[in-house]
């Protein structure tokens, strides 16, 4: 029977408040973590743990089993990854991997991946992430030369353990990280098939967002006594209802462009980019600069003195564009902050969260502005459902829009100045130029200079839109709650009931349905699951949107929204599945 933690009997709410009598250790040492783990933490500037972190740390450390429903944004990677962490002893021969992560995608493997590389740096911790659509070479030399760690998304690693370059024996930890996500994609088998696959007496960890009854059958079915833990979704903040937030979806090799565009737009008094490397902080710095912002970087390869210097001109007005990375900032507080910018959407949604709370404090209003690449689209989704609000989908400004914005400011700088009490000390200038043109002239002349002065750039390139509308469907699945979500994320499952069955026969004949020739079927050892996968991971489709399936001996027809179809063509290109190369075409049925 399984434990629930109340924080009185055995059943979390991470939220609430920790009793009198037992108050919760202080950071992360108090939690029985090892030396190099908080080495570690402490350089990469954690500081408090979150409330999932603090009650599921200590749970896992015992080598409980254990079942939490957390949302994306609360930590759990932290929460998971540091216990699994905790036994690796540096220096000892490596063989097979004692702690196995599986995701339901290759950016959460990446994600995943480099996270616990991290955490583990001082233990001298081997990560290996293994995934589809990437060379399955590459894949068995990093294997074969040993890990502690494998990160790995369903299919792959079922393709591993059938050729033997994927050993189990030594498996003490299996981590099922957005269990809910797998099985929607159709992973219920491989999962399955992976449990049993392990050593008995391993201890088994399940996140997922949701509870629907498939994932408590797999819990009651491969946990034994698992501590339950309910991590709330983070409260919404007041300051966020006065926050503006804009996503535009655009290219990556536009987003330069495209940021420029939108801050022309948008005149911030001063704006915070948020960018993920130190070089991508230089190079936008530079490129920021070249089209006339005053523009600042800000980032970890920086001595205390310039870091100083930075913020001064920052505070001061000298500057008014600051590009830095996140841990650079950490503990930014600029008053004068007008605008975030997100160059790229977080991983974690509890950094979007946290970093557009640099605006809108103190009663005063702020923009959050986000530049998305499509492939994002999932990103988005986890933050819209951790803060409860629909981020609005806007198109990137024309040069027209640019040019009317351009005339609105300047009119209005003229305006200013036509109040001004000190007109009449300019009269000597107006006299001089009497005679010599038209007043009409003269005063498009100054206003020229106005405009040009205020800082007006002469773009004239257009900026192709990157936004396709996602299905009704997708947005239902994504907002569903309750028993009927549950339901319809079973349908999913590779073990379709007969209901479901049905529902895919009614959807073959849906006038809204397209369909794909995939080059690849039973004969290769093709599953639903495969399909899903792959076409989940390339295009952003969600589960739900794929279906019907039929698989024949050398082939696959697989169903997508009509309006998808060229598009997950585009994303499938290059794409391997069960490590051949796969071609993906229009179907006719």
């Amino acid at each position: 029977m399984s434990e629930e933690i109340d924080l009185g009997a055995r059943s979390v709410d991470a939220d609430a408040p920790p009793s009198d009598d037992s108050p919760p250790p202080s950071g992360f040492a108090g939690l029985g973590l090892r030396s190099e783990l908080l080495e570690a933490l402490d350089a990469l500037g954690y500081e408090e743990p979150t409330p999932i972190q603090r009650q599921t740390i200590p749970t896992l450390l015992t080598g409980a089993d254990l079942l939490g429903q957390a949302a994306t944004g609360t930590g759990k990677t932290a929460a998971f990854a540091l216990p699994a962490l905790q036994a690796i002893e540096p220096g000892a021969p490596m063989g097979g991997p004692s702690v196995l992560v599986l995701v339901p995608t290759r950016e959460l493997a990446v994600q995943v991946s480099e996270a616990m590389v991290q955490y583990g740096k001082q233990l001298h911790a081997r990560v290996v992430p293994v995934f589809g659509g990437q060379p399955i070479g590459r894949q068995l030399g990093a294997l074969d030369r040993g890990a502690h760690v494998v990160v790995a998304t369903p299919g792959r690693a079922i393709d591993h353990i059938g050729r033997g370059s994927l050993l189990l024996d030594s498996i003490r930890t299996v981590i099922l990280d957005e269990a809910d996500e797998m099985l929607d994609m159709g992973f219920t088998d491989d999962i399955e098939s992976i449990l049993e696959s392990t050593p008995e007496d391993r201890q088994t960890v399940l996140f997922s967002a949701t509870m629907p009854p498939r994932i408590n059958a797999i819990a009651k079915r491969y946990q034994r006594d698992p501590v339950k833990i309910k991590i709330g979704k983070l409260e919404e903040r007041e300051s966020q209802k006065l926050i503006r937030q804009t996503v535009y979806f655009v290219r990556r090799a536009d987003k330069p462009h495209a940021l420029g565009r939108v801050l022309d737009i948008e005149t911030p008094d001063a704006a915070l980019v948020f960018c993920r490397t130190r070089l991508e902080v230089d190079q936008l710095t530079s490129t920021m600069n070249v089209r006339g912002y005053r523009a600042e970087a800000l980032h970890g390869g920086m001595d205390q003195a310039q870091r100083d210097r930075v913020m001064g001109r920052l505070r001061d007005g000298t500057a008014e564009l600051l590009v830095a990375t996140d841990v650079a900032a950490r503990g930014l507080d600029v008053d004068t902050l007008t605008h975030v910018v997100n160059y790229d959407v977080p991983s974690a949604a509890e950094s979007y969260v946290h970093r557009i709370g640099r605006v809108g404090r103190a009663g005063r209003e702020g923009t959050a502005i986000t530049l998305a690449d499509p492939r994002e689209r999932r990103l988005l989704n986890n933050i819209e459902r951790l803060t409860k609000q629909t981020i609005e989908v806007a198109k990137v400004p024309t040069v027209a829009d640019l040019r009317a914005r351009q005339v609105e400011l300047t009119v209005a700088a003229v305006r200013e100045s036509l109040s001004s009490p000190d007109l009449e000390d300019y009269n000597g200038v107006l006299h001089a130029l009497a005679g010599e043109d038209s007043d009409r002239n003269i005063a498009l002349a100054a206003i020229k200079l106005v405009h040009l002065a205020r800082g007006a750039v002469l773009d004239e390139r257009e900026i192709p839109d990157a936004s396709d509308h996602r299905t009704e469907r997708s947005k239902k699945f994504k907002d569903g709650k309750g028993k009927d979500a549950a339901r319809d994320r079973a349908k999913g499952s590779g073990k379709r009931d007969a209901k479901h069955r049905k529902g895919e026969r009614d959807r073959a004949g849906d006038p809204d349905t397209g369909f794909l020739y995939v080059s690849q079927g039973r004969k290769a050892g093709v599953r639903p699951g495969d399909l899903v996968g792959a076409i989940a991971n390339e295009s952003g489709l969600v589960g739900r949107d794929i279906g019907p399936i039929r698989i024949s001996d050398h082939y696959s027809v697989v169903g997508v929204p009509k309006g998808e179809v060229d598009r997950v063509i585009a994303a499938m290109r290059g794409t391997t599945m069960r490590g051949k190369p796969v071609k993906v075409r229009p179907f006719n049925p």
